[in-house]
């Protein structure tokens, strides 16, 4: 396995980041507990979770799960790089979410319970929040940070000028800043590529692509004969708008030989900007499969047929659309 610095900072994280969302509500935690063997045996040491991944009325327990884990095998929490988020309503009473000095201080103490550890590496922002100001965001990581609690800070699913904001703010308090961006961001969802990709590149933050097979669209879902039905319905209407790029897609990858998943996360591999796509495995199966994604390579004439069948916005902006 492949290990790259996480932006710049020196921290040093494998190339794919191990996704828990479903553990818990679709992977029992005994084969959740398989499958994080299994990535540490393949040189995975990136585990992504939040706090309020577990399920309906079971938030927190994902954490818990991983928690478990840790405890249970000598040098497993060490030889791990642990990312959680913060944002996510944890109850029903006011100041149990977004990112309030007070909310982001009781989430964190409340995840490190829930994990089991005195830190956490990687604490992220789950979702963008347009009523607290970034000077307060800050002095609630940094006083987390003098602490020990957490040890970098990175977003997911903001926007470019969001990320400029944050850092440039940073900046002024003469802090790190961002490590890391999470954007949604597949063959088949290029929206990032316009601008959050260039804002990471020119701040040196590391972007880690969830729903890198864009709900499952690309991992095969038309040759197998249960795989379009069980999909959800969000799923089978997006399969319904691309009906024609999917097939196409599956095409090329039976004429390459390749597992349509594999070559999804390999192409994301391959871009430049990105630092590790986060699979979200709910087998040990479909973990082996993704592993198997560091082995292939695409030329690039095998780039340029993917381009043409998941066409991206035209490359950055505002060349993208100005132009």
């Amino acid at each position: 396995m492949e290990h790259v610095h996480l932006g710049r900072s020196g921290m040093v994280v494998s190339r794919l980041c191990l996704g828990t969302l479903g553990f818990g509500p679709r992977t029992s935690e005994p084969d959740a507990h398989t499958m994080m063997d299994l990535a540490h045996e393949h040189g995975v040491n990136f585990f992504d979770t939040a706090d309020s991944y577990g399920g309906d009325g079971a938030r927190g327990r994902t954490e818990e799960i991983i928690g478990d884990w840790f405890m249970r095998g000598v040098g497993r929490r060490d030889r791990t790089v642990l990312a959680t988020k913060v944002y996510g309503a944890m109850g029903g009473w006011p100041n149990e979410e977004r990112l309030s000095a007070l909310h982001i201080k009781r989430a964190c103490d409340a995840s490190l319970r829930r994990l089991r550890t005195d830190r956490i590496e990687l604490y992220q922002l789950h979702h963008v929040d347009r009523r607290t100001p970034w000077e307060e965001i800050w002095e609630a990581l940094s006083d987390l940070r003098a602490q020990g609690k957490i040890l970098y800070v990175g977003t997911s699913n903001h926007a470019a000028w969001h990320l400029v904001k944050a850092q440039e703010r940073a900046s002024r308090l003469g802090l790190l800043g961002l490590v890391s961006e999470q954007p949604p961001y597949s063959l088949a969802q290029r929206t990032a590529e316009l601008e959050v990709l260039p804002a990471c590149q020119d701040y040196g933050i590391g972007v880690l692509p969830w729903s890198p097979l864009h709900r499952g669209l690309l991992s095969g879902v038309l040759r197998r004969a249960d795989g379009v039905r069980s999909r959800g319905a969000r799923a089978r209407r997006a399969l319904e708008g691309m009906r024609d790029r999917v097939e196409a897609y599956e095409a090329f990858c039976a004429e390459l030989g390749e597992d349509p998943a594999a070559v999804a996360l390999a192409w994301l591999l391959h871009q430049p900007a990105v630092t590790a796509p986060v699979i979200g495995p709910r087998t040990a199966e479909q973990l082996v499969s993704a592993l198997h994604a560091r082995d292939v390579r695409l030329d690039t004439a095998a780039l340029a047929r993917l381009d043409a069948i998941f066409p991206g916005p035209g490359g950055a902006a505002p060349e993208a659309y100005a132009w």
